[in-house]
């Protein structure tokens, strides 16, 4: 098999580089898929997303023992199905800071400021409430405010945040990410939007294109230092390996941790970590699989005196009720995330970015007896919860190989809350969230706040945040972008010392953004898209400005 380029991973990069490399209909385009069609019912109705963890469309990994968390191994979804995590996620669209991109840039990757990267986020926008110059309503992510469902908690905790201080915000995509408001998301007509239903679907009979599911990837073919192609298997077996060559590029696209697992697979990586698992080595390059950030979180909870909750909803009968007004109508609670509103908070007020998140959500989660990626856990007594979320942890992990076989899950240590200042930031945001299920604004639903029921010491709310931390899952960083010598990738994504491979996914961020991880994943493979078809940075901005 012969193209022009190959990409390994149909997330939301991959598919986003799909569509726009195929615009060009001279070049021909290889996309593999580890996981299948995003053909399960759950995958399209926004509520149902928890019931996609431990699935068939789930990596479904697990950390290794977090020594600061109780030594616990903690859950790590991954989507594994067309879409990637953009199928699986609880469909958030955020940015997150326009510093962010500036420190990038700062960094010396030229091109990735935030002035440069906006353009992007547009392009691929097609928001149905929000207009100006920081949207856009031509592209083919549809983004929008809740619609069908939205109970009267989400007005309820934005009230109660200007009522602690934290002002309004009705776009945290706009000028400004500081404040409470409503979530925007990745929805349409009721469905989860993924970026296979709005960039892969659409180009598929492009005669250009050629998608194979279930493919797995084992390896990049390098000769002499250039990426020429890959060998991939089909099912569970590593025999009737098949090979595809790319007379152009290689794309890895397979996120945080599967780019780097594949990367150390074929030989590029750490000289001394791939000899010690009996791999030959290609190329010495360090930093592949280090630099691992996350986002984390913890949650304060209230009961509500009122059936108004997720918890009233996931009733048996209830919830084939609300199945059977999704089915039938895509109306009712199916059509809404788990998510409502949110807040960006500056602990610092000298700042000069948010430092804490408060994801809010109409959910008892109850006394953590249970998962909290498996709503069949949840107790049926109505609440709601807030989670004090750490938006730039100072603490830094790693991703390895737990052997040469490429169907084995990569070692995932995150070290969280290695550093004492991660705490500190959860301390304080506990705090805030405390005061916020004490506002005014959420007497007339509040029954008692359950979880912690009080606040106590520091050292009691500390072992509140490990009992109940867990990931946002925003992994990102592990083929980080830079030209210091722990950096995979330069700013053009192009790996260092490698001829033809590049990698377009989260992994390639050199710093966590502070927000959701998905929108700036799709930036990536709009702007990524743009690199390997030669397009400037100044030309992209004038063909982005042209068309919007």
């Amino acid at each position: 098999m012969n193209f022009d380029y190959i990409i390994v991973g149909a997330g939301s990069a991959g598919c986003v580089l799909a569509n726009r490399l195929t615009e060009d209909p001279k070049v021909k385009v290889l996309l593999l898929e580890a996981g299948g069609k995003d053909k399960k019912l759950e995958i399209h109705v926004p509520a149902a997303y928890s019931k996609l963890n431990n699935s068939e469309v789930d990596w479904a990994f697990h950390t290794e023992p977090q020594a600061h968390v109780n030594q616990r191994r903690m859950f790590q979804p991954r989507g594994k199905t067309l879409g990637g995590c953009s199928s699986t996620n609880a469909m958030a669209y955020i940015r997150a800071n326009a510093e962010d991109y500036n420190d990038w840039q700062k960094m010396g990757n030229q091109g990735w400021g935030y002035e440069d990267v906006l353009p992007y986020f547009v392009k691929s926008e097609h928001n149905e409430q929000i207009q100006g110059a920081y949207h856009g309503n031509q592209g083919p992510l549809n983004v929008t405010l809740a619609k069908q469902h939205k109970s009267p908690l989400a007005g309820a905790f934005i009230r109660a945040c200007v009522e602690v201080g934290i002002p309004e915000n009705h776009d945290f995509n706009g000028a400004t990410q500081e404040g409470a408001g409503l979530f925007q998301f990745t929805i349409k007509g009721g469905k989860r939007w993924s970026t296979a239903s709005a960039f892969l679907k659409p180009v598929l009979g492009r005669p250009n294109l050629t998608v194979i599911t279930h493919a797995h990837t084992q390896k990049v073919i390098l000769e002499d230092k250039k990426a020429v192609g890959v060998e991939f298997s089909q099912g569970k077996k590593t025999e009737n390996i098949q090979k595809a060559f790319a007379s152009k590029e290689v794309i890895l696209s397979a996120g945080a941790f599967g780019s780097p697992q594949l990367l150390m697979l074929s030989g590029i990586g750490d000289s001394k970590e791939l000899q010690d698992k009996g791999i030959a080595v290609a190329h010495h390059l360090p930093g592949v699989g280090k630099n691992l950030q996350d986002h984390v979180f913890c949650f304060m909870s209230s009961l509500c005196s009122q059936p108004i909750t997720a918890n009233h909803h996931l009733k048996p009968l209830n919830q084939l009720k609300g199945l059977a007004r999704f089915l039938l109508f895509k109306k009712g609670p199916f059509t809404s995330s788990p998510l409502e509103a949110n807040a960006f908070v500056k602990l610092d007020k000298a700042a000069d970015r948010p430092n804490l998140q408060l994801h809010f959500a109409p959910v008892h989660l109850g006394s953590y007896e249970g998962d909290l990626y498996n709503t069949d856990s949840y107790p049926h007594t109505d609440g709601y919860t807030i989670l004090p979320t750490l938006l730039k942890p100072e603490s830094r992990g790693y991703v390895g190989l737990r052997s040469a076989h490429p169907f084995e899950a990569p070692v995932i240590q995150p070290n969280y809350l290695e550093s004492e200042a991660d705490l500190k930031v959860l301390l304080e945001g506990c705090k805030l969230s405390y005061k916020i299920l004490q506002a005014a604004a959420f007497r007339p639903y509040m029954k008692e706040i359950h979880f912690p029921a009080q606040l106590g010491s520091d050292e009691e709310l500390a072992v509140h945040i490990r009992k109940t931390l867990e990931t946002v899952y925003h992994p990102v960083g592990t083929c980080k972008m830079g030209h210091d010598e722990m950096a995979v990738v330069d700013s053009n994504l192009s790996v260092h010392g490698i001829k033809g491979l590049r990698v377009v996914d989260a992994s390639i961020m050199p710093t966590v953004v502070s927000g959701n991880t998905n929108a700036p994943s799709i930036m990536i493979g709009e702007k990524g898209a743009d690199l390997i078809k030669g397009i400037k940075t100044a030309e992209s901005k004038k063909n982005l400005q042209a068309t919007n």
